[in-house]
Order: structure tokens, then sequence, then C-alpha cells
């Protein structure tokens, strides 16, 4: 049986005030209406829930059972009310956006100072994850759109690429290597080089690009991270291959960037969103400050 909350309502306010008048002037309703509702909720419970006469009215039985539970159902409910109130509340002075972590590192502390002056009231939460986390995020609502590596998209997401951004061979400025202009990936055979975990998306599309070739290649240190496969960089134990970005996160001292070539191999970062639910105002000026900053750090730019 479904719940009749409106009949709820009426059975209570009689019953507090212990009269169907100052019940009806309360709930603002006609006395008739007011009956209308309790009728059909003796109905629908089979009981009668009043005791009625010309000097008062009283609670039957069942009246008194009920009265107690109805009366937490009602303020369960105004609990659950408020908090989705400041949930909503709560969401409208906050926006949040997944972002991959290399792209967070590099261009959310410029982009977050610029949303705060435009929009000073309103925070920002960034969920620095990896690239099926941010879809999930966005999926779920937990992110309002997200950064991300284009790839296979799901069918309720929209994704608008952005810029390509080359992978980049890292290496310490005293190794064999570092004074090339460029390299090819023929160059690195025998090189210890540092691997990015197979479960990134970068990972993904250095072994597609490569395919057989990548089995040529001397795979001596696994990570889970950019930024810890750049660390091991800088002590001199092998080289890596990164987005350009992850350089940028890092002061890079005595690190050098070598451009990789045949194959060249870049990811394309875009924009995820929705499709169904249009981003707020406040979140629409925070992608176009993102998206603008990508744009800045990042070339060549792929077409938009």
């Amino acid at each position: 049986m479904r719940a009749d909350v409106l009949g709820l309502q009426a059975f209570i306010s009689i019953a507090e005030r212990g009269s169907f008048r100052a019940a009806a002037s309360h709930l603002n309703l006609s006395q008739t209406a007011l009956s209308h509702r309790v009728r059909k909720l003796e109905e629908s419970l089979g009981t009668p829930l009043f005791l009625r006469t010309t000097r008062q009215v009283s609670l039957t039985a069942a009246g008194t059972t009920l009265l107690p539970r109805a009366r937490r159902v009602f303020e369960d409910l105004g609990s659950a009310i408020n908090e989705v109130r400041v949930d909503v509340h709560a969401a409208d002075e906050q926006v949040s956006v997944g972002c991959l972590p290399t792209v967070a590192g590099h261009c959310m502390p410029s982009v977050i100072a610029a949303f705060a002056k435009r929009h000073p009231g309103i925070g920002v939460r960034v969920h620095d994850n990896s690239a099926s986390e941010i879809a999930d995020k966005v999926q779920s609502g937990e992110a309002e759109f997200g950064v991300t590596i284009v790839a296979a998209n799901r069918w309720d997401l929209e994704l608008k690429p952005v810029v390509k951004e080359p992978f980049i061979l890292v290496s310490h400025r005293s190794m064999p290597l570092a004074g090339a202009t460029s390299l090819t990936w023929a160059q690195l055979q025998g090189e210890p080089l540092v691997r990015i975990s197979a479960e990134t998306g970068n990972r993904i599309l250095i072994d597609d690009a490569l395919g057989a070739r990548r089995d040529t290649l001397i795979w001596r240190y696994e990570v889970q991270r950019v930024v810890t496969a750049v660390s091991l960089v800088r002590s001199g134990i092998g080289y890596a291959v990164v987005p350009q970005l992850a350089l940028d996160l890092v002061d890079a001292g005595d690190l050098v960037a070598v451009p990789l070539r045949s194959p060249s191999v870049s990811r394309t970062l875009g924009i995820i969103t929705r499709k169904t639910v249009p981003l707020r105002p406040a979140a629409r000026d925070l992608l176009v400050l993102l998206s603008q900053a990508l744009k800045r750090s990042v070339s060549p730019k792929c077409d938009e």
C-alpha cells in the first residue's frame, strides 16, 4: 500500500488539536476537504481512527497505535528535506571537477586563482584521479565535468577534445641521451626505462602506438604514477616516457626533456560532461578557464 502522506498529515493535525475545525484552519483547508482526507486514510487502513461526538474527537485504539508512528514518519521526512536543502546549498557554494593528476598539478593552481577572483564565495573541489575514475565521478554527478584522456567514450557522457599533448623522454642531465635534440624509439633499445602501470591510460596509448616494438625495450622499473617515474629519473637510474605536462610539475633542475619520434606519441586531452545535465554558470566559467589554461600549456592543439 502506498503511503497516504496527506491523509497522515490530516490525521496528526486533528489528533494534536482535538478538533477538525482547528486542524482545517491550521492546514488551510476546508473541513470538507480535511474530512475527505481522513476518510480516505481510514478506508485504506480498513479501520476508523477517530471517535467523533458532538463535543469532542478522540482516538480509537488503531489511532492511538498509529499516531506515534505517523509522527516519526513526518519527523524523518522533515530531516531528509533539511539534509537535501543543506546539500543543495553546499553544492551552490562549490564546484566539483575531475582532473588527471598531471593536468591538476600543472593547470589548477592558476585556474583556481583566476576563478576565485570571479567567484570569491565559491570553492572548488578537485578529484585528481585516473581517466576511468574521472568518468565514473562525472557519470555519477560527483564531479560536474572532467578533464581526461580522449578515448572510447560512454554513451551518456559528452567528450570535447581540447589539446594534443606529446609524450617526451625525461632524462637526467648526466645520462648519455640527455644531449639529443630528438630520439627515435629504436634509439632507446638497451636503455633502462621506467614504465607506468598498465592501469593508466598513458600506458595504453604508448603500448598501442609501439605495437610489438614495445617488447624490444627494457622496461626495468614500473610505477603507478607519472610523478613517481620522474622522481626515479632524477635519481639517475633510468629514463621515463611521460606526458609533457609531467615535467612541468616538478623543478626540472637537472632533468631534461627530449622529443620522441618514429613514432611520435601523444594523448588528446578533453572535457567530459553529462549529456543531459547542463552545467551551472560557475562550473561553465571554471571549464572555460581550464580549457584556456590547457591550450596555453600544450602545443600543438587539436581541432575543436
